[in-house]
């Protein structure tokens, strides 16, 4: 069986689909719908390209009127759930993506549909072309979608109207002004679903990208409302920690303390060549006479193409040392080749990273895979 994910559009996954419209419309031609799916290019469409060709096609052989199309979805989805075919909400993503193309002039109809299915098939990325051209609308519904008695709908409200959405389209207006969804955030800070307040915290990270006052104005709003909201202001506010930001790292009692020791901060190769691991160690002291906390982390600067470094932070650890503690640690890092990463050889810096402060840097040269 293959493993890539475009692969999983296969005669199998349509013959449970054809079935399925079928059921609840007679008039489909399933024959005719499977033939134009496996056109003569079928296998050199990547899995995006995929969806979108099912999408186009399925078009053809439902009702040109999409109020009553709409409604088929949801009977089919019904089908679907009964059937067991939860498992395949990969594959179905395809019907979010027939609502967005097909639905956009339809904002009743259409977010009916995503409210609907999206505990079958996730419609967050679906959601955002009707933001753009209905935002108050939109967010309004957003806002209702908050206060369902399903998780994924509520999910749904956090995720859809995140600024930054990894792999979806830009919401620019939220990136400059995050203010319509923070009652959406709000809503949810208690939410009791782990699933959806960490949609929550990663709407916040996005925010703190563009707006880190707003993050600040959330954070002193929210203390106080309960250990998970507290766990969703602290992932929410991660990319603010790695930045060594001077607010957040007060609020989590993260201040740079002059008696936390370090001794023996060594970078123990030279050289490594792509593919290999750099290893470093350190030893840490806390000196004070009462227990100290300590977050640790590390940077790397990367060589880019054109002889500039670009630093990123990895997380060690975030823990308490108690009075007169030692703690010593051994990292490694690793740079073996992956798609989306382009080591240059030449010299790499690595820096230790402790309660937001770079303490050391050190460097070491990247030499030619073997």
């Amino acid at each position: 069986m293959s493993s890539l994910l475009k692969d999983r559009y296969n005669p199998t996954f349509y013959e449970i689909l054809s079935n399925a419209i079928s059921k609840v419309y007679p008039l489909f031609n399933k024959k005719k719908f499977i033939k134009e799916i496996f056109c003569e290019d079928f296998e050199n469409k990547e899995l995006k390209g995929r969806m979108k060709h099912t999408t186009i096609v399925v078009h053809h052989f439902l009702p040109s009127d999409f109020k009553e199309t709409s409604a088929l979805w949801i009977s089919i989805v019904d089908v679907l759930r009964k059937e067991g075919h939860q498992g395949l909400a990969l594959e179905f993503m395809f019907i979010p993506d027939y609502i967005e193309t097909f639905g956009l002039n339809y904002f009743n109809e259409s977010t009916e549909v995503f409210e609907k299915i999206t505990s079958f098939t996730s419609c967050e990325f679906a959601v955002r072309p009707f933001i753009i051209k209905y935002e108050e609308k939109m967010v309004k519904r957003m806002l209702s979608w908050s206060k369902h008695k399903d998780h994924h709908v509520r999910r749904l409200a956090s995720e859809g109207s995140r600024s930054r959405l990894p792999w979806a389209i830009a919401l620019p207006k939220f990136k400059t002004d995050p203010t319509p969804i923070l009652p959406i955030l709000h809503q949810l800070k208690n939410d009791p679903s782990e699933y959806v307040r960490r949609s929550v915290a990663n709407s916040i990270n996005d925010i703190s990208k563009d707006n880190p006052n707003i993050v600040y104005e959330i954070i002193q709003s929210w203390k106080g409302a309960g250990k998970e909201t507290e766990s969703i202001i602290k992932h929410g506010s991660r990319t603010l920690l790695k930045k060594g930001d001077p607010i957040v790292l007060d609020y989590f009692n993260l201040k740079e303390k002059e008696h936390l020791l370090c001794h023996k901060f060594s970078i123990h190769q030279q050289q490594i060549r792509i593919g290999d691991s750099i290893v470093f160690s350190f030893e840490l002291v806390n000196n004070e006479n009462h227990t100290c906390k300590v977050r640790l982390e590390y940077g790397i600067y990367y060589l880019r193409n054109n002889g500039t470094h670009s630093k990123k932070v990895f997380k060690i650890s975030e823990r308490e040392l108690a009075p007169e503690e030692k703690l010593f640690i051994e990292r490694k890092q690793s740079f073996r080749v992956i798609t989306t990463k382009q080591f240059y050889v030449g010299e790499q810096k690595l820096s230790l990273i402790i309660n937001g402060k770079e303490k050391f840097i050190g460097s070491f040269e990247l030499l030619e895979e073997n």
